[in-house]
Formats: structure tokens, sequence, C-alpha cells
């Protein structure tokens, strides 16, 4: 259930707190490979099945990238911020892939509007995101976004 803000002032009440959980994705085979013609990135790992069962994870594994350019469709599902003029990935602070995301498996984003600050013009939140695997032990990637807002 996405929570909904009208306006910059809406948005950094919202500072500190938990944003929710998306609903689970699946990554397909056909995703992963969609996403190496994309990027040019079509090692064996993500995109021959055959090779990759016989490899150190057992299945074709997701892109690192791909798990983590699917934070924003994610994330979308958690906060919409209405009332502004424009919405910008602003870039990351940090980023790490604890485990891997096997072909077949589904992900989810687990939210947290860490902090919400002034920037000439609109807002910058920081978000502290957590993909989770179902099923699995370790997150598939640890984040902290930024994304601004404009009036």
């Amino acid at each position: 259930m996405s929570i909904t803000v009208n306006g910059l002032d809406e948005l950094k009440k919202l500072a500190g707190s938990d944003l929710g959980t998306s609903e689970w994705i699946d990554i397909t085979q056909e995703r992963i490979n969609t996403f190496a013609d994309a990027t040019g990135d079509h090692q064996w790992i993500h995109v021959d099945p055959e090779r990759a069962q016989e490899g150190p994870f057992g299945a074709p594994i997701a892109h690192g990238y791909l798990t983590l350019s699917l934070f924003i469709p994610l994330f979308t599902e958690l906060l919409d911020v209405q009332g502004v003029t424009t919405k910008v990935n602003y870039g990351l602070n940090k980023v790490r892939f604890p485990s891997p995301v096997k072909v077949g498996s589904r992900i989810r984003l687990v939210g947290k509007l860490a902090e919400a600050e002034d920037v000439p013009g609109g807002v910058q939140i920081t978000v502290d995101g957590t993909i989770e695997i179902e099923g699995g032990t370790k997150p598939a990637a640890v984040l902290q976004s930024l994304s601004r807002f404009y009036a």
C-alpha cells in the first residue's frame, strides 16, 4: 500500500518514517536476458542457464545492477509524491549485494525515508532500502538512495 503525500512540506514530515514493503516481483530468465541485451553484459552466469547450473550458484543469477534498477519501480509502490513538477533520481550513497538473485526468485523492497532536506527549489530525500529475496536469509541488495522533488 502506497503512502501518498501532497507537496514538499508533507514529504518533509515523513522523515524518519518506515515506508513499508512493496509487492513481490518475479525475476525471470526473460527479464535477465532483456537486461543483458540492454546493457551488453552477457556474462554466462546470467544468460546461459545450462552452464550456470554447473556454476557457483547452481542457476543463472540476475545482474546486480538489474536488481538495483528495480529499486525505482518497487519504490514507487511505497511512496507517491503529488503536487510536484519534477521527480529526479539523484544518486546513491552506498550499495551492497549480499546475496545473488537466482532466476525464478521473487524480490521486494522494504524502505525507510531516513532524511528529507531542503535543496534549492525542492526537497532531497534519503531512502534506506533493503531488497529482499523471498525465502532468503540475506538480502539481494542494501542501499541508500537519493531522490529530489521540485515544486
